[in-house]
């Protein structure tokens, strides 16, 4: 289901810091400019009451997530506010099993084609590709040319509408979207304009995504 997600539209809003207070209108804005994953990081505000607030104002086929998830009692905690996706910054292998046991689709964080092998034989679903600013698209190509056929990156870090077709042209399927798409304190109508420009930016170059 997150490669279908992710088939609809590649983009994963990042939502580090927001509120629940602004989750749902932030959300509403999110799906009606086509995003189909939203990540609530854990390191913001009552994070697990705004991911309950985006699975209940939000219809089914728009995944609500978590990200920056470190422990295993945290991805219990995202599954009972309704969670879906648990996106981490690292591969953490105990963080990876709960995740699986807990039925939760999983988007570790890589550095490494080490890393990746590891992360998908623990059954990864995609891989972050974190921080995208310190490897670009070259790095991206060496490692799709020897990761499974199938492998969805998803690099994070610094992609704004302009850089994106540089990563797309190296293979990547998706991306994660943080700043440059939401920032603490911005309003509904703010985020619909950037989640407006990286949309019409994703249409105009988006590739094909397997939906198995």
């Amino acid at each position: 289901m997150l490669k279908h997600a992710l088939a609809q539209n590649g983009l994963v809003a990042i939502l580090r810091g927001l509120r629940p207070e602004e989750a749902p209108a932030i959300g509403d804005v999110l799906y009606k400019a086509g995003f189909r994953v939203i990540e609530v990081p854990l390191n913001s505000p009552q994070p697990y009451d705004s991911i309950r607030l985006l699975r209940q104002n939000l219809p089914a086929d728009c995944l609500i997530g978590a990200g920056t998830v470190l422990t295993p009692e945290q991805v219990r905690q995202v599954k009972e506010a309704g969670g879906q996706v648990i996106v981490m910054p690292h591969s953490d292998p105990e963080v990876l099993r709960a995740a699986k046991a807990e039925g939760l689709f999983l988007s570790p964080g890589v550095a490494t084609p080490t890393e990746a092998f590891a992360a998908l034989a623990a059954g990864a679903d995609v891989l972050k590709m974190f921080p995208a600013e310190q490897m670009g698209p070259a790095v991206v190509k060496a490692w799709l040319a020897v990761l499974p056929a199938g492998t969805v990156l998803l690099p994070v870090g610094g992609i704004t509408p302009d850089n994106m077709k540089v990563f797309l042209d190296a293979g990547v399927k998706g991306f994660g979207l943080g700043s440059g798409l939401f920032k603490p304190g911005m309003s509904a109508q703010d985020v619909a304009e950037r989640a407006s420009a990286y949309v019409t930016a994703w249409n105009q170059l988006r590739p094909a995504i397997k939906a198995d």
